[in-house]
């Protein structure tokens, strides 16, 4: 089966390319460095041209929240158009566990907006929602620090690896299209605060990170559940924190 992979070359798109491929699909990558631009329409004919299937794992240059919205709904809207020129039978697209609820942040909303297009599109449709990423949090930590302490929130975070997310997406695309939502999720609950912590020692980083119920994610402040998908909703991924930490380490 040929997929097409839009966001083919970036952290999950490789990864979900390179396990398609071990699968035995053809699976293209493509991106602005291979010639595909889903904003301006470029190469969208030809590289969808006898694909069965489309997976979305892109995602915007900017977080700033008018151009992040303007990013995922004028993508979304030519991808779907030229999918459906093309006869694909499968859209699938990652998003993000809990943006429902989190209007504060620019970012969940744009995904929200895309969410409302391909269920309201003409390509029968798969949307994986995942919980964070390992890999990611470094960078919330950075982005939570006041000069030597970092702040955040002590609600449950429920993070996935990459590969995980990958492996998701590469199930999902392959069993057919859903035409609904499934939730994708770490093996393990933890305090956002106490995960954070417990990365930084790993890494040797003298940050000291405080519980601060006010801390805004992004934008949002958070409650109890935020992050985490509904109880029994989710499939669990199955790399543990510690396993990552250690490799990453």
């Amino acid at each position: 089966m040929k997929i097409v992979v839009i966001g083919g070359t970036g952290l999950i798109g490789s990864k979900v390319v390179g396990k398609l491929n071990d699968r035995g699909h053809e699976a293209v990558p493509a991106a602005p460095n291979t010639g595909v631009n889903t904003l301006t329409g470029e190469g969208l004919a030809a590289v969808l041209a006898g694909a069965e299937a489309v997976v979305d794992v892109t995602n915007s240059p900017s977080f700033e929240p008018s151009a992040v919205l303007d990013f995922f709904t004028t993508s979304t809207r030519n991808l779907l158009a030229a999918e459906q020129t093309a006869g694909v039978a499968h859209h699938l697209a990652l998003s993000i566990v809990g943006i429902d609820d989190l209007p504060d942040n620019g970012y969940f909303r744009a995904k929200v907006a895309q969410e409302q297009l391909i269920k309201q599109g003409p390509v029968p449709y798969s949307i994986v929602r995942a919980t964070q990423f390992f890999e990611f949090v470094k960078g919330i930590a950075d982005t939570a620090t006041e000069g030597d302490t970092v702040r955040v929130p002590p609600v449950l975070f429920q993070p996935m690896a990459a590969e995980d997310v990958a492996e998701a997406v590469c199930r999902a695309v392959v069993e057919g299209p859903l035409k609904g939502t499934i939730e994708v999720a770490g093996p393990e609950l933890f305090r956002f605060d106490e995960l954070i912590a417990k990365a930084l020692r790993a890494w040797h980083d003298p940050r000291t990170v405080v519980p601060d119920p006010h801390a805004r994610y992004f934008g949002s402040e958070l409650a109890e559940r935020s992050l985490v998908p509904d109880d029994g909703r989710a499939r669990l991924a199955g790399t543990r924190f510690d396993d990552w930490l250690r490799r990453s380490s």
